[in-house]
């Protein structure tokens, strides 16, 4: 049974009951929803970013600046999208974190290019969405999901913040929400690699 659609449950803070029973493993993907439709353009539109940045000089364009901002609010307005309509899939819950990983290692490249922050703290970055696509992939392959923990939610928005103020302005607050958002970034991917393990050893006593 659906849970009702309070606010709460509307802006994404009450996740209680667990994931949707479409975006599941072994469902069908139900490519043609309209949060997909958001998902697809969101995607679609990283190498316009990218291009567009690059492209800049400094790396700091204004239209690539709304671009990158409109592809990280995507994430949300997606997931309203999906609440409202109860239009959930399961190439959706796929689509979703490749979208982000991609931006974020899109971003990257940019800060790194204009060095807009530290390098290092940058390579950290990349590195960590670069394991956790691998980690996704293998995990597929061996029929595990590998759903988005809390600590990884609320990571993404100081990291995407950081690379987002940084193409408008030179300030410490975007290094700072950096530093947050890698924290947050080192302790999710704990946290998986933690819940990788238990479901891969529960696997093998329960055959």
């Amino acid at each position: 049974m659906r849970q009702p659609l309070t606010r709460r449950r509307l802006l994404g803070l009450d996740r209680s009951g667990g994931p949707p029973p479409e975006t599941l493993r072994d469902q069908p993907l139900h490519p043609w929803t309209i949060p997909n439709a958001i998902g697809f353009l969101r995607i679609g539109l990283i190498p316009v970013f990218v291009v567009l940045a690059l492209g800049s000089g400094d790396g700091r364009d204004t239209t690539a600046t709304v671009v990158f901002s409109f592809i990280a609010a995507g994430d949300y307005l997606d997931g309203m999208v999906a609440r409202i309509t109860g239009q959930y899939s399961r190439l959706g819950a796929l689509l979703d974190p490749l979208t982000d990983r991609l931006l974020v290692i899109s971003g990257v490249i940019v800060a790194w290019e204009f060095e807009l922050l530290p390098p290092w703290a940058l390579a950290v970055v990349a590195a960590r969405e670069a394991f956790m696509l691998l980690l996704t992939r293998v995990a597929l392959r061996r029929g595990l999901d590998v759903s988005v923990n809390v600590i990884g939610r609320f990571a993404v928005w100081p990291t995407m913040g950081a690379l987002g103020l940084s193409m408008i302005i030179e300030t410490w607050v975007s290094e700072a929400l950096l530093y947050i958002g890698l924290a947050l970034t080192l302790a999710a991917t704990a946290r998986y690699l933690q819940d990788g393990w238990r479901a891969l050893r529960e696997r093998s006593t329960s055959t």
